[in-house]
Order: C-alpha cells, then sequence, then structure tokens
C-alpha cells in the first residue's frame, strides 16, 4: 500500500520504518523539519534500539521518505495513520490540539483529492474524540462524509517505548474500529496475516485506556505488594514469580515487578485524562486515584531511602523514564531529583542515552526545580562516584557491571530496579522493595 504517517515520534517514526520494511511505500510526515531531516537520512529522531537501522533500511530502499507537506503526501497516499501526540494539560484533560488541527489539513488536503482515502487514528484520544471531534473536523474541511467519501478507522498502537519494533511485530491484541465494510476490509488487508478484533470505533478508544489504566494498576500493585513484603521480611519478587506463574488467571507478567514508579508519554497522562473526563460525568474512580497516590508514595518511599544514607551529595544511574529510550517526559526520576533537591541534597545523573542531537526534544518534561539540566548530568560512571556519597539505581542495565565498583568506593547503594536478585537490603545497600 501507499501510505503517510502524520507524526514522527516514538509512534510514528516505528510504524512509518516497520511499514516500509513489510514492502509498503510510506511517507513520513512531521512539521518540524528536524524530525523530516534525520528520517530523510536514515536516522531515528528518537532513541529506539534498533530503529536507526529500520529507517536506513528503509531509505536506502527507496520505500521511505520523509516531508513537512501534508497535502502533497496524502495525494500520494491512499492510507494516513495519524500519530500525532495529545499530551495533559496541567489539570489532567488531554490536549487534542494537535490532533484535531492534523485532521484539518487532512479534510483541506481530501477536498482536492478524487480518490478514496483511509484516514486510520493512531493516537491515544479519549472514547468518543474520533467521530464527535475528529470526523467532523475532517468533514468540514473537506467537504466530503465519513464512510462514504472517506474511511476512518481508530486503530490503538500497544508499542511499549525500548521494544517498539518487537511490539510492533507482535503485539498482544490487534483492535480495530473503522467507520465502514470498506474500510474494515483494508485494515483486514493492512495487518494481515494478523486478525483484528473488530470493534466499534469508541471501543477502540477505550480499550487503549482499559490497557493504560490496567498497567499503571499493576505496577502500583507490585509496588505495595513490594513494600509489605519488604516489611515482614519476605522477598517480594519471589512472591511476584509466583503470582504471574498463573496464566490462566494473572494473564502477563508485564509490570508485575516491585520496582520504582512508573512515568513516560502515556500512563500519567492517561490515567489523568480518564479521571478528568470520569469527574466530570459524576463517576467516582477510587482505584484510579488510588493508581496515582500509590505511584506517589513509590516515589516518597526512594527518597525517604535516600534521606535515610544520611549523605548530601547524591549521584543517580538514569533519568529517561524507562532505560534505552531518551524520553524525559515524567520521568519519576526527574520527580525524585526534584524532591531530593527541595530538601538541600545536592544531584547528579549519569545517563549516555542524552547527548546532543539525541535528546528527548520539545516534548521532554525538565522540571525547573531542577535548574538548568545539563549541569547536573555527568559524563561518565566514574565521575558519578565522584560526585555522589549516595548512588540511586534507576536503570539496571547501566548499573549492573558497576555494582562492585560502587560498593568498593564507599558509596551507599538504594536500588530501585533490582540490579541484582542475590541482594537484599542490609549494611549500606537498600532495595526499595526487597
Amino acid at each position: 500500500m501507499r501510505i503517510s504517517v502524520l507524526g514522527a515520534g516514538y509512534t510514528g517514526a516505528v510504524s512509518a520504518a516497520c511499514l516500509a520494511r513489510d514492502g509498503h511505500t510510506v511517507i513520513a510526515v512531521d512539521n518540524d523539519r528536524r524530525k523530516v531531516a534525520a528520517i530523510a537520512a536514515g536516522r531515528s529522531p528518537v532513541a529506539e534500539p534498533g530503529l536507526d537501522d529500520l529507517l536506513a533500511e528503509g531509505v536506502r530502499s527507496g520505500r521511505l521518505t520523509a516531508t513537512d507537506e501534508t497535502r502533497a503526501a496524502l495525494h500520494t497516499t491512499d492510507v494516513s495513520l495519524v500519530c500525532v501526540g495529545t499530551p495533559a494539560r496541567a489539570d489532567g484533560s488531554l490536549d487534542v490540539t494537535d490532533v484535531i488541527g492534523i485532521s484539518r489539513e487532512i479534510g483541506n488536503a481530501l477536498a482536492t483529492k478524487n480518490d478514496r482515502h483511509a484516514v486510520v487514528v493512531r493516537s491515544t484520544v479519549l472514547p468518543g474524540t474520533t467521530e464527535r471531534f475528529l470526523a467532523p473536523a475532517i468533514e468540514a474541511a473537506s467537504r466530503k462524509r465519513t464512510g462514504r467519501d472517506f474511511g476512518l478507522a481508530y486503530y490503538p498502537e500497544f508499542m511499549r517505548e525500548g521494544t517498539s519494533i518487537a511490539d510492533f511485530d507482535n503485539p498482544g491484541t490487534v483492535v480495530v474500529g473503522a467507520s465502514d465494510g470498506a474500510t474494515a476490509e483494508l485494515m483486514r488487508a493492512l495487518l494481515a496475516p494478523r486478525t483484528p478484533r473488530e470493534v466499534p470505533i469508541a471501543t477502540a478508544e477505550a480499550v487503549k485506556y482499559a490497557n493504560n489504566a490496567w498497567h499503571g494498576l499493576k505496577v502500583t500493585f507490585a509496588n505495595e505488594i513490594g513494600r509489605i513484603c519488604k516489611a515482614v521480611g519476605i522477598d517480594s519478587h519471589d512472591v511476584m514469580d509466583a503470582l504471574v506463574a498463573d496464566t490462566k488467571l494473572n494473564t502477563s507478567g508485564a509490570y508485575l515487578r516491585p520496582g520504582f514508579a512508573y512515568g513516560g508519554s502515556c500512563l500519567p497522562k492517561d490515567i489523568a485524562a480518564l479521571r478528568h473526563r470520569a469527574a466530570m460525568d459524576g463517576v467516582a474512580t477510587p482505584v484510579l486515584d488510588a493508581i496515582v497516590a500509590g505511584n506517589d508514595t513509590q516515589i516518597e518511599q526512594a527518597c525517604d531511602l535516600v534521606l535515610a544514607t544520611g549523605n548530601r551529595r547524591v549521584g543517580i544511574v538514569g533519568l529517561s523514564f524507562k532505560p534505552d529510550t531518551d524520553d524525559l517526559r515524567r520521568s519519576p526520576l526527574l520527580e525524585l531529583a526534584a524532591r531530593l533537591a527541595a530538601r538541600g541534597l545536592e544531584v547528579r545523573f549519569w545517563e549516555p542515552s542524552l547527548h546532543p542531537g539525541r535528546t528527548a526534544g520539545p516534548d521532554a518534561r525538565v522540571d525547573r526545580r531542577l535548574g538548568d539540566l545539563a549541569a547536573l548530568l555527568v559524563p561518565d560512571a566514574a565521575a558519578l562516584v565522584a560526585a555522589s556519597e549516595t548512588i540511586v539505581i534507576g536503570n539496571a542495565r547501566l548499573a549492573a557491571p558497576l555494582m562492585d565498583d560502587f560498593a568498593r568506593a564507599g558509596r551507599a547503594i538504594v536500588d530501585l530496579a533490582r540490579v541484582d536478585r542475590s541482594r537484599r537490603s542490609g549494611g549500606a545497600y537498600s532495595g526499595i522493595a526487597w
């Protein structure tokens, strides 16, 4: 197929690269010319394992190009995947400004296109958004009708940063909502040999939120079990190993590992948006409220462990919200650092994923309470040890080969990621839930 991917962030860049690899002709579209230039040169605009090679392969093959011209891209493709961001506002509501804006651009392009076009929304939007806001925006600009003159579908993505390519290739589930039979048939062809679960568009939107709320709940639940187990001298990971072994009822081991708080671009904003919408409808959400409170408790628990060492200089291994990404949005490590700084501690970070030209970009959440973030970064592990009395482990992969070095240097260690299952809290080592 001929496909335009509108938005070249994590979802869009990975989708464009994988679709081109699978033989489709793909145009990546973004109004950020730096992202366009990166993809056109076969480089990833975001940090994601394997994505550079996949993009380079797509460009070399001629199947993948990039542009900032939406109209031209739609006029030379048959299907558009909408992958623009939907960030959270300060009150927790969802900001759909960009996704409505791109819908108007799509409508303007379709107004001068004779062939039928399919618009497939992948951006995370609350149930009802696609049909109540995006479809009317396209129709008003194009003077065409949904389902008759153009197809509309919602196809939620379930890709995790750090493992996005593998998740694209082997999703746990494939869900599609389509406006009409022709669009549903097109989606079956696009997704073959996978068979999508076909549901109404609003249902497909709700599935995305149900998934992310569930993932947030799993993280918080596992952390609470971890705190309880630690208090009575039980290894929480042994407990959770037994729990997730039951695949009949517990379904999945994903996220069920006691450790640090969740963060990133999805779980915080999607749970906030769901709570905000429920409140508008007068629906109480004690479990969703508890997820947020429980996540905050985990950050406070980490803060308490650091303060208990009695040291003022703290080095944190990792900065992004999860390993193998450069994404700082809602990073719990940034929040931890800000709280420690507010209590008078000096904080430094070691995060190799952040380097010139390859940062999390304008969507990065840089906490103003910390001041100049660049000034807090150290170049390597040795510099972190030199600048610290207590070392906080936020990235297990980075810290794994260095744990003995940290101990020999006489540094107190607060482990939020469980580098080594043989280690338990005691002496200069503290695990957050073990």
